[in-house]
């Protein structure tokens, strides 16, 4: 009971942080997650929860979705998510996981560094960020990070930013989950968590909210892409050392 209380804890973290990092949950819930569930529960797992995640912040931050980006974006990141979660049956657990947590350390590294590049915001480099975030995604559970530099260099507002983010998510999310549940990804064991992953995103995403009123958004930032290298060490020494 212990550790459902902690793996309950860790994920509301986990919302607060993907909301107001503007990544999705997902870069922290995944790593936090293999702690608790085997790394294939975890992409299943994962996947229905964003849904949800997802379902909330465009409730809370509808009326900033930009719907070119939507496009331009959403689509090829649906097309090559689905392909990334069906190959990642191919790919043996503990490479995953190594893949995951040099994702994450060597995202946080280069999210410093670009923090204050700007790309132009053309259907072409959309399309390179939603077939990048998509693939990845489908492969460690996590492409919101791409995707948030992508969205990140086009300079958008924080409530476009969230707002796009989170309808895009919705796409790639519904789709994993499908492939991940022909994949045997999603156990009937597991089916538990789901009401309760529901209550956290939609807590967790309302103290994102109120967090992003009263703290300076590049300041929180910073704290994120922290936590991010971090979670990456981490998970990269327990892979190693298990």
């Amino acid at each position: 009971m212990d550790y459902l209380v902690y793996f309950i804890l860790l994920a509301l973290l986990a919302e607060i942080l993907g909301t107001v990092g503007g990544f999705g949950s997902s870069l922290f819930f995944v790593p936090i997650a293999s702690f608790f569930l085997d790394f294939h529960s975890v992409l299943g797992i994962t996947a229905i929860f964003h849904v949800s995640s997802n379902l909330t912040k465009i409730a809370f931050f509808r009326k900033g979705i930009d719907k070119k980006l939507v496009i331009h974006i959403g689509i090829p990141a649906i097309l090559f998510v689905i392909i990334g979660a069906y190959f990642s049956k191919f790919i043996k657990i503990n490479i995953l996981e190594i893949l995951l947590a040099l994702f994450l350390i060597i995202t946080s590294i280069v999210l410093f560094i670009l923090k204050n590049v700007k790309i132009k915001t053309t259907a072409k480099n959309s399309i390179i960020g939603g077939v990048f975030s998509g693939l990845v995604a489908g492969l460690i559970g996590t492409g919101g990070a791409i995707r948030g530099i992508t969205l990140a260099s086009f300079g958008l507002k924080m409530e476009t930013f969230i707002a796009t983010s989170a309808f895009i998510d919705l796409g790639v999310d519904f789709s994993r989950s499908i492939v991940y549940y022909t994949n045997g990804y999603v156990h009937n064991h597991d089916l538990y968590l789901i009401p309760i992953l529901l209550v956290v995103s939609i807590v967790g995403t309302y103290i994102g909210k109120k967090i992003l009123e009263h703290i300076s958004e590049e300041k929180f930032k910073s704290i994120v892409l922290t936590l991010i290298f971090i979670t990456g060490i981490i998970t990269l020494t327990k892979v190693v050392f298990s």
